[in-house]
């Protein structure tokens, strides 16, 4: 293992601000290995990811000393320095820049149409050989981003970092949740498998969730620029999920050595570890669309009384929580519209009109527009 610092954009003089990598494994730029690039709490006041990725250094680093990992992988233990220095009146503030309100994990850049300008006539029938013109293409459209302030320079960063791996892994918790992740349409299996591995309760699917979060900012210029540059062969190469380690308050050793050893695991099935792979968990859950996930939201300003917990399955109609107004006394049910998994659920109990509840993953709902919002 070695350690990369990369000093970010600084915003106050006197304070100084970077990423650190954690990198394993063979040189991928020396020769051509499998590579792997996770990073954790990007929404920094997201704590689970940052105690997994300590239980996966540890492994990593076994793994290569024990000449066990066959492919490249990055590590960034905490991927917002910016976000874990933000606290107001005692309480971190990890989701939100502070500076603008801006969500962390939302607004990333798309890089399809600038890396398509640069592969304008290059692409042929050879398919691996496509594969390493887009990343080639992709890495120099993240590094000519444009970072005008700190939280643009993260992003680039990031970015510059992930583009080029086969499998991107961005780690982050929900309020009050069961295990779930996000991934594309198209690589419906490769979500499912790690799904099995994580026990995950939901797999949500989209091909544009309409946010542009991080993790679809990897993947998805593949599929742009394979339907933009057929017939040529281009292969869906690289592999890139928001994985949910369950709530806020569900941090212990235990469940960080589960979740580091389901991420090894699924790593030893991409080629990236040595060994033959363990079986296959069976699957708690089919992946189910984005477009589908029912956002429980509050009529009014009240109380929150739940009537289900995280990964709860439930019925179109049954009752998911009360909410209480006060000046009126009146309880009001708030009921599923249709059928599903409560995968996620708020950690507060006072809600405002509008304030998003719950979730549930169902089948039936076919929301439009950004999908990732209420």
């Amino acid at each position: 293992m070695h350690t990369q610092t990369i000093d970010l954009l600084g915003s106050t003089p006197g304070l100084r601000q970077a990423l650190t990598v954690w990198r394993f494994g063979p040189d991928p730029a020396q020769t051509r290995v499998p590579t792997a690039t996770i990073q954790a709490a990007l929404h920094a006041d997201e704590v689970p990811p940052l105690l997994v990725a300590q239980a996966l250094k540890r492994h990593l680093a076994r793994l290569e000393a024990d000449g066990q990992l066959l492919g490249s992988v990055q590590l960034v233990p905490w991927a917002n320095p910016l976000g874990l220095a933000q606290q107001l009146l005692g309480h971190p503030i990890g989701r939100f820049d502070l500076r603008d309100g801006g969500n962390f994990n939302r607004g990333f850049a798309d890089l399809a149409a600038a890396a398509q300008a640069r592969l304008a006539g290059r692409l042929g029938g050879d398919a691996a050989t496509n594969v390493a013109l887009v990343r080639q293409a992709l890495a120099e459209a993240a590094a000519a981003l444009p970072a005008d302030t700190p939280v643009q320079d993260l992003k680039r960063r990031l970015l510059q970092l992930a583009v080029g791996s086969d499998v991107v892994l961005d780690l982050h918790c929900d309020s009050q949740a069961s295990m779930h992740l996000y991934a594309l349409t198209p690589q419906a299996d490769m979500a499912a498998e790690l799904g099995a591995l994580l026990g995950a309760e939901a797999v949500l699917l989209a091909t544009d969730s309409g946010d542009s979060p991080f993790d679809e900012a990897c993947s998805r210029p593949w599929l742009q620029l394979q339907q933009a540059l057929a017939p040529q062969p281009l292969p869906l190469a690289c592999f890139s999920t928001t994985v949910e380690l369950r709530g806020e308050a569900d941090t212990n050793h235990a469940w960080a050595e589960q979740d580091a050893a389901a991420l090894i695991e699924f790593l030893r099935r991409r080629g990236l570890v040595a060994g033959a792979p363990a079986p296959l968990p069976a699957p708690r859950c089919e992946p189910t669309p984005l477009a589908g996930s029912e956002p429980v939201t509050a009529p009014a300003a009240g109380v929150v009384v739940f009537h289900r917990e995280p990964g709860d399955r439930v019925a179109a109609g049954d009752l998911i929580a009360d909410l209480v107004e006060l000046e009126t006394g009146e309880c009001r049910p708030l009921r599923a519209q249709s059928a599903g998994v409560l995968y996620a659920r708020c950690a507060t109990r006072w809600a405002w009109p509008g304030k998003r509840l719950a979730k549930i993953a169902g089948t039936t709902l076919a929301r439009t527009g950004p999908l990732l919002s209420p």
